[in-house]
């Protein structure tokens, strides 16, 4: 389960002094007095304005590699802060948002707002089997999948909206 405290001045710290932690908490989106996924999810779509330039095969390298360190910078930084899954920790946010903006890649700019959307609807609504992989996966794989699987919702919905207009 998620913890809601705020980060402690140690557990900042701890955070911030590695490489790890800076990947983990977003390059600091995940820093925000609130609204952390939110915030990781927008920080998300900078990077992915120029990935949307580049060929479907090279984001799902970029996802796929994203993912593998997330899992490990997750788990270094959950450590160092003494939290599984601190909410401040949203690099599963960037990669699960990448993944819901795969349909958009050639899609107008109303398919990203959309996509951003709809990856908030299902990471904070985690519909079965997100809220069991979240309740039953720990460390740094339990930290990424949930919003791997979110992101993989919200891409279907949303290819299949594109497909409709």
């Amino acid at each position: 389960m998620n913890e809601r405290k705020t980060l402690t001045e140690t557990q900042r710290s701890a955070l911030l002094s590695t490489p790890a932690g800076w990947l983990a908490c977003g390059f600091g989106s995940g820093l925000a007095p609130i609204a952390q996924g939110t915030f990781g999810s927008l920080a998300a779509i900078l990077p992915w304005l120029w990935l949307r330039h580049h060929s479907l095969p090279f984001n799902l390298s970029v996802i796929v590699l994203g993912f593998v360190v997330g899992v490990w910078a997750c788990d270094v930084a959950g450590r160092a802060l003494g939290v599984d899954d601190h909410r401040s920790l949203v690099w599963d946010e960037f990669v699960g948002q990448w993944i819901a903006l795969l349909p958009a890649l050639l899609a107008p700019w109303w398919a990203v707002v959309l996509g951003f959307a709809l990856f908030r609807l299902f990471d904070v609504w985690k519909p079965w089997p997100i809220r069991w992989l979240d309740r039953h996966l720990k460390g740094g794989m339990g930290v990424m999948i949930d919003d791997v699987i979110a992101g993989l919702f919200a891409a279907v919905v949303l290819w299949v909206a594109l497909r409709l207009v």
